[in-house]
């Protein structure tokens, strides 16, 4: 292997205080280069890249992303002002270049499929034709002002999220394989004549035909077929899913001999986005294992600060807080490219950092992975494998970024799918307990324990929910989930300390669980391949349905549901 990407985007988000952020993208209209404060931030910005870059080369990673070529390469079908706008980002950039590259770091670019102003989708329009003539237009101009960059990582199955206001807005634009390998096949020369490198990420949301190329096997193949080019590596995500556990490794990369990397991620965006430990050593190790057999894995992509809306706003190697995202960097990096075991890794991580105790340190560690999988998770409902039209259902269903449900409907579809609720309860509380020895090892390694508390409370939610959930309503249970919940309010105020939300709602849901069981067994599968039932109905029949519903009751869809991400119509496209 040869190549150890990690993102560099956290020293951009300095002083960016939201109290939701979206951080799957650099926060250019913080950072806009015009701004009467310009100067000031952007010196922060480099300052925090120094930083940074230090500690991320002394890691062991080799090489950076950074976003994004948009924002970065001009062209004439462009408004005026968007033009200015680009030629000072471009001036901005140039510091951040040389900081980079005298650490040694190799530079990466993001780029969607494609982001547009209102010149641009005036002037270019959405054709597959129009587009990739655009695309190779505008990686002229950016290899030629950036010289020093290695390669562009674009991304086609997923576009910039609902919250996004900025000059520039990325689009679905691509929805057949057919269409994304004519892009890939006429984009590529491109590549090859600047000796730069494409790294194609097969990540998609799934929305229109492409929407399931994270796990469909023809789709895959068709979109890289007769592709050969020294220039391409393909990124794909461990699992068939999002950053989450329980999932198998995805078999995507057993299936052609074209170079590869795996993307991993260090500041876990379902589990707390670094605001407690939630080590990722084993999952990592298990995957490091198996991809030896990989025909041709060249290495890691490690998001560090990169992915999810949330208001957990700890920034990876510039902040001291950040610490339990930098063991996880440390930790994945040497499993991959070192091979040795997570142990070791950590008191590798332990020794470098000087923490005492070390065995302490290796058990804080292990128990908060332990206590992620079996009480954050469900582990009866993870394990099972489930697919909704192009999607697989993420594993993790009862809590979603920093947002816990707590609600009748969400009571139903778990007691439906567990097959043993009284040991799911039991786990729960067992796992808790697990927690209030990670705190005692905290304390002598002389780590955060406020970090371990603030677990303890938002977990010990979620321990007295899986009473609510598997057992018969009780109002007593009802009553201490609303006493906890205004605890939890009191002990961390949003002005303190950012924290879960607490969704609760204890209505009926009205659906018969006979009922739902036969709308599951439609609508839900366990297999990757389609049935003749989806091919029929739940494909376009019932996307038809949707729409219509949506557009004559648009609020029948819960606002979280409507306005998170790219919202839920992505998936009904």
């Amino acid at each position: 292997m040869d190549l150890y990407l990690i993102d560099a985007i956290s020293p951009f988000f300095i002083g960016n205080a939201r109290r939701k952020t979206n951080w799957s993208k650099i926060p250019f209209d913080h950072i806009r280069p015009d701004k009467p404060e310009a100067d000031e931030l952007w010196a922060s910005i480099e300052a925090g890249m120094e930083v940074f870059a230090e500690k991320v080369a002394d890691v062991g990673y080799n090489a950076v992303s950074l976003d994004d070529v948009a924002h970065l390469a001009q062209s004439d079908h462009y408004e005026i002002e968007i033009q200015d706008q680009i030629h000072l980002y471009q001036k901005r950039y140039r510091p951040i270049i040389d900081i980079l590259q005298k650490r040694g770091l190799k530079i990466y670019v993001t780029m969607d499929v494609l982001s547009y102003t209102s010149a641009l989708l005036k002037n270019v329009g959405t054709s597959t034709r129009s587009v990739t003539a655009f695309i190779k237009e505008l990686l002229t101009d950016f290899f030629k002002t950036f010289p020093e960059v290695k390669g562009v990582i674009m991304r086609i199955g997923e576009s910039d999220g609902l919250d996004v206001h900025n000059e520039f807005r990325s689009q679905l634009i691509l929805k057949r394989a057919k269409q994304v390998n004519r892009l890939l096949k006429e984009t590529l020369p491109v590549f090859e004549e600047q000796d730069r490198e494409l790294i194609f990420r097969t990540w998609t949301v799934g929305a229109y035909g492409i929407g399931d190329l994270m796990w469909h096997r023809s789709r895959f193949i068709k979109i890289f077929q007769d592709i050969d080019s020294p220039a391409i590596t393909i990124s794909m995500k461990y699992g068939e899913s999002d950053f989450f556990r329980y999932l198998p490794l995805n078999s995507h990369f057993f299936r052609l001999n074209l170079p590869t990397i795996v993307e991993l991620q260090a500041r876990r965006e379902y589990e707390g986005s670094g605001e407690f430990p939630s080590f990722i050593g084993e999952d990592y190790s298990q995957y490091a294992q198996e991809l030896r057999k990989a025909p041709r894995l060249r290495g890691i992509s490690v998001w560090c600060q990169t992915g999810g809306w949330t208001p957990f706003c700890r920034l990876t190697y510039i902040e001291k807080e950040g610490i339990w995202n930098e063991i996880n960097a440390a930790v994945a990096l040497q499993v991959f490219r070192d091979q040795v075991s997570p142990e070791a890794a950590l008191r590798n991580f332990a020794q470098s950092h000087n923490i005492p105790n070390i065995d302490d340190f290796v058990n804080l560690m292990q128990k908060s992975e332990m206590v992620v999988k079996r009480l954050l998770y469900i582990p009866d409902i993870a394990k099972q494998k489930f697919f909704f039209r192009r999607v697989r259902i993420p594993p993790l269903l009862s809590v979603y970024w920093n947002n816990i449900f707590i609600n009748h409907s969400l009571k139903k579809i778990l007691m439906h799918l567990t097959k043993n609720p009284k040991a799911c309860v039991r786990d729960g509380y067992a796992a808790l307990e697990e927690i209030e020895l990670m705190h005692a090892h905290a304390e002598k390694c002389k780590l955060p324990v406020d970090d371990i508390e603030f677990m303890y409370d938002t977990f010990s939610i979620l321990a007295i929910a899986r009473e609510y959930y598997y057992q018969t309503f009780d109002r007593s249970i009802r009553n201490r989930l609303k006493a906890a919940k205004k605890s939890y309010k009191n002990k961390y105020p949003k002005s303190l300390r950012p924290r879960y939300r607490i969704k609760m709602n204890f209505d009926p849901f009205p659906i018969k669980r006979r009922t739902l069981g036969w709308v599951s067994y439609v609508a839900l599968r366990r297999q990757r391949g389609y049935r003749i039932i989806d091919r029929l109905l739940i494909l376009h029949f019932l996307s038809t349905v949707y729409w219509v519903i949506r557009k004559r009751k648009p609020n029948i869809i819960p606002k979280f549901a409507r306005k998170s991400a790219m919202g839920i119509d992505t998936v009904f496209r």
